[in-house]
């Protein structure tokens, strides 16, 4: 028999009796041989997992995929403060979340090409779409969003460079779609802001698993966040007024909806959200975010130099918040992957639950 590298992970075994039908052997084939592994119950699993290896494994994304997280966020919450923007008037606030949004959008799917580690396999991802698969939905959604915001930002680079860009018949063209580009974008932005939460919450990561309901509301506050404070940095503050805004409720909104994600996840499995670099990530989020918050609220009230560096600093800071908490998710799911108990121990605790209820006998329960 050919040996192979995980033999020395198996359970020693008796001598063999004989060969074939005639040595007692009762599987199938009447071989009779032992089985490789033997059927283990989840009550008698302990921290060490399988044969002291990690119960999943966990995906290999680096950086890249972390930054990716972000700027989606900014993208996502910048397309839709440009619609408020265009619907509103503000010409300086429209121009400059459409810029950011096509700018971060565009970062994004490099840090994905990265990590993909070739161009080409991105565009495989584009050869179907499958409903149920967030890589496939959110692949789709990254090319429309960045398409239609790609039109609207055109329109703006076009008045800002004095109509120099060579568009000659197509200007016309370019100056009817840009409002419904905008829209169409805006349209796609909150998607383009959560989906990377589904794309998490849908692994058998222990701590993304356990936070997949709330994981959403807490990127699109996250987002809000991230939006309003490049609107703050880059928006004189005449026109920076619905940034604010936005500021002050991303931080109440991620504020409320991480301690409602923390309450209603099991208590083990999101153990690597307060503990190490996450929890050391994400600690510093709650505190730049609602820095960045007071910050926000004491800009509106400024004038002057005084209030645009208040205004430009407070931006910075929200952006930092938003990058702390996308990175500290991002490393607590990769963190709950190397430890068997974030796994072990919330399936004991569902298990001893469901016998409790009296659910018995289906493929949990019947163990």
């Amino acid at each position: 028999m050919t040996s192979s590298e995980f033999d020395q992970f198996r359970p020693p075994r008796a001598p063999r009796k004989g060969k074939g039908r005639k040595g007692g052997g009762k599987g199938k084939g009447g071989r009779g041989d032992d089985l490789m592994v033997p059927q283990v119950e989840v009550e008698h699993l302990d921290a060490r997992g399988y044969y002291g290896h990690p119960v999943v494994k966990a995906p290999p994304w680096e950086w890249p995929v972390g930054a990716y997280l972000f700027l989606g966020g900014v993208a996502g919450g910048s397309g839709l403060l440009a619609l408020g923007a265009q619907l509103t008037g503000r010409t300086v606030l429209r121009r400059n979340t459409r810029l950011t949004a096509l700018g971060a959008a565009g970062l994004g799917a490099v840090a994905l090409m990265v990590d993909l580690g070739r161009p080409e396999r991105f565009l495989h991802m584009l050869r179907t779409f499958k409903v149920t698969s967030p890589m496939s939905v959110g692949s789709w959604i990254l090319v429309g969003y960045s398409s239609f915001i790609g039109v609207a930002a055109v329109g703006e680079v076009d008045r800002l460079t004095a109509d120099r860009l060579p568009l000659r018949p197509l200007r016309p063209v370019l100056r009817a779609a840009e409002g419904p580009a905008g829209i169409a974008a805006a349209g796609l932005a909150a998607p383009l802001a959560a989906y990377t939460a589904v794309l998490l919450g849908d692994t058998a990561m222990p701590t993304w698993n356990a936070v997949h309901r709330d994981l959403p509301f807490v990127f699109v506050s996250s987002a809000s966040l991230a939006a309003a404070g490049a609107a703050l940095v880059t928006t004189p503050g005449q026109e920076a007024g619905p940034a604010r805004t936005l500021a002050v409720l991303g931080v109440i909104g991620d504020v409320v909806a991480t301690r409602v994600m923390e309450k209603r996840a099991d208590p083990v499995a999101i153990e690597p959200l307060h503990h190490g670099t996450p929890g050391k990530l994400l600690r510093w989020a709650e505190r730049l975010a609602v820095a960045g918050g007071v910050g926000a609220l004491l800009a509106g009230g400024r004038r002057g130099r005084v209030r645009g560096g208040v205004a430009a600093l407070s931006g910075a800071t929200l952006l930092a918040a938003s990058a702390c908490t996308r990175f500290g998710v991002f490393e607590a799911g990769l963190e709950s992957a190397a430890d068997p108990r974030y796994t072990i121990e919330p399936q004991k605790r569902r298990l001893a639950r469901r016998r409790a209820e009296g659910i018995t006998g289906d493929s949990i329960t019947g163990l």
